[in-house]
């Protein structure tokens, strides 16, 4: 784990380094952004309608200030610079993350839709769009802050990364095991193709903008394209109107499409990849006390 800079010939006093340390830093970072992303978000549902472009620009207002919040952490506590969303890398990251996310649930569909899945049954044009937005913007970013910015890195800085991927992984199947519609075996879904696609793709760069584009990219061409339920929510009327129809294994039931074991396999598959590539450009490490 680095350290924060100090100056040269001193030490840190006792509180400066309970503060430090990374079971510290991610109770009170998970503390501050969990919470000023909730009142923002709830704030957002009094005071603008949804459905409409304000509803999206209160998203994004929203998604905004949940990674103020995290680089203020970063420099104010952590006393770091801000290397995970760094505004060069902004441009080229997202919209990579952006067409993963995209090509991974779009791939996914083609596949359940050849067995016959799910099939089109009008086109339905703008449908929820500004809802859908609003969604794919504020889940993506406000839960990989969360997960990956604070999570995973402060775990793996106590137990390496292998024990903090799995951790995460765990607890975000977990996180939406109360979701409607839910089972276990969606969590499970949830917790290897999501845990491990989205963990997978912020150590790949050790930044946010990849996960986050992933993430949002995602829900919204489930959401809105597909008009298929986000992780057991109510199915929104997007692009086209769809129907499903088999076996829950296959269509994911009333979770939606995640909890497809076709989705399962092909989101885990494309991290196993990323893991992969994570290994073999050396960005594994090892639990604190492994560390020289």
């Amino acid at each position: 784990m680095d350290e924060p800079q100090t100056i040269p010939g001193t030490r840190p006093g006792i509180v400066r380094r309970i503060i430090a340390f990374p079971l510290t830093l991610l109770v009170i970072e998970v503390l501050v952004v969990a919470t000023g992303a909730s009142l923002a978000s709830v704030a957002l549902q009094k005071v603008v309608t949804r459905g409409t472009p304000g509803y999206f620009l209160g998203g994004l207002t929203v998604a905004l200030l949940a990674i103020a919040l995290y680089l203020a952490c970063r420099r104010w506590i952590e006393r770091r610079a801000n290397d995970e969303l760094p505004f060069a890398t902004l441009l080229r990251e997202l919209p990579l993350g952006l067409l993963i996310g995209a090509g991974l649930f779009t791939a996914m569909t083609g596949i359940v839709a050849l067995m016959g899945g799910i099939s089109i049954e009008r086109f339905n044009g703008m449908g929820a769009l500004w809802a859908m937005l609003a969604m794919a913007v504020t889940s993506g970013t406000i839960e990989e802050t969360l997960f990956r910015g604070i999570l995973l890195r402060h775990i793996e800085a106590m137990l390496g990364t292998w024990a903090a991927l799995a951790i995460t992984s765990l607890l975000f199947g977990l996180a939406h095991l109360t979701n409607p519609g839910s089972s276990l075996f969606a969590a499970f879904a949830i917790a290897m193709e999501a845990g491990i696609l989205l963990g997978a793709a912020y150590l790949w760069k050790r930044r946010l903008w990849i996960p986050i584009g992933i993430h949002a990219a995602w829900n919204f061409t489930q959401g809105w394209v597909f008009s298929v339920p986000v992780s057991g929510g109510e199915a929104p009327e997007g692009l086209f109107i769809t129907a499903r129809n088999g076996p829950e294994w296959l269509t994911g039931g009333a979770f939606g499409l995640e909890a497809s074991v076709i989705a399962m396999l092909v989101a885990t598959a494309a991290g196993l990849l990323l893991l992969v590539r994570v290994v073999r450009q050396g960005g594994i490490r090892p639990p604190m006390w492994g560390q020289r």
